[in-house]
């Protein structure tokens, strides 16, 4: 090697050297969408659906809506190969407790409460590595006694997600924020959720939107979120959602504190839309590529 090309190679490996190690990494990152986010078009057209998901550069999924053997009406075994054929992966799914059902779902089969050995058995099939508590119902969460009776009730059915080589998880909302005597009940379940067994998937917006800073539940619990929901917020209405990077959040230092979070993947979502799912989700995945690198 010439002089020239030497101190040309040095000097580069220098540079790189000081760049930190998260910006490689974040080129990295595969991009994952939460398909309730297209849960107006996903039920009539399956297929097309996922096609467009995949088109637009998505790479990991996670699902909604499983029922008994079955997620947007497909067994599982044959949505777990139309998503392979597309060249994506399902990781990640969202499930009830069934502590309560709600009116409009009153019998899902493959709750925590609800024939759940057989959903985790399906979620091996379907090569997913977490499976989520998505919400409590308003019964579910009155008070601080309820919320611990969810966190037994999550921190029993690990054992059998252990067995299948899944993680249990819970997904958060604002309402877990609202202190119940004197107490904070996300606080409470970072205690009760054995950080063996749980991981707890991050909703930025929800978390941004009950005025918490994602960066200090970082700091103060380094490790434990696996997960997080991915969704902007208008800069007109705090409730709305906007496309990512149209917004009020800047995930660009969050982004920086992934390792640090224990981040593994991370999802796409909206609740609502300034226009439509579908143009919602295209943009979704053309901007946040500028965040993450």
């Amino acid at each position: 090697m010439k002089r020239r090309q030497f101190i040309q190679t040095a000097t580069a490996a220098s540079v790189a050297a000081l760049i930190p190690s998260f910006a490689f990494a974040k080129s990295k990152r595969k991009i994952g969408i939460q398909l309730y986010t297209l849960r107006d078009v996903i039920f009539k057209d399956v297929q097309g659906t996922l096609k467009q998901v995949s088109d637009f550069g998505y790479q990991e999924l996670e699902l909604f809506g499983y029922s008994d053997g079955k997620v947007f009406g497909k067994p599982v075994s044959e949505f777990a190969k139309m998503v392979h054929d597309l060249g994506m992966k399902i990781t990640s799914g969202h499930y009830a407790t069934g502590l309560v059902a709600p009116a409009d779902r009153p019998a899902i089969i493959g709750t925590l409460s609800n024939g759940w050995e057989k959903a985790v058995n399906d979620a091996k099939i379907l090569g997913q590595e977490y499976m989520l508590v998505a919400y409590l119902q308003k019964d579910e969460r009155k008070t601080l006694d309820d919320y611990k009776k969810v966190c037994a009730l999550i921190n029993k059915n690990a054992e059998i997600c252990k067995k299948y080589g899944i993680r249990i998880g819970y997904h958060n909302h604002d309402f877990e924020f609202e202190p119940i005597d004197g107490q904070v009940p996300y606080e409470l379940m970072m205690k009760e959720l054995d950080p063996k067994s749980v991981s707890m998937e991050l909703d930025l917006f929800w978390t941004i939107y009950a005025n918490r800073d994602p960066l200090k539940l970082f700091a103060q619990y380094p490790g434990r979120f696996e997960q997080w929901h991915v969704k902007d917020m208008s800069k007109d209405d705090r409730k709305r959602n906007a496309d990512v990077g149209t917004g009020t959040i800047d995930f660009v230092p969050i982004f920086a504190k992934a390792k640090e979070s224990g981040m593994k993947h991370f999802y796409i979502e909206h609740d609502n839309f300034p226009v439509s799912s579908i143009e919602s989700v295209k943009a979704d995945a053309q901007n946040i590529k500028s965040i993450i690198g």
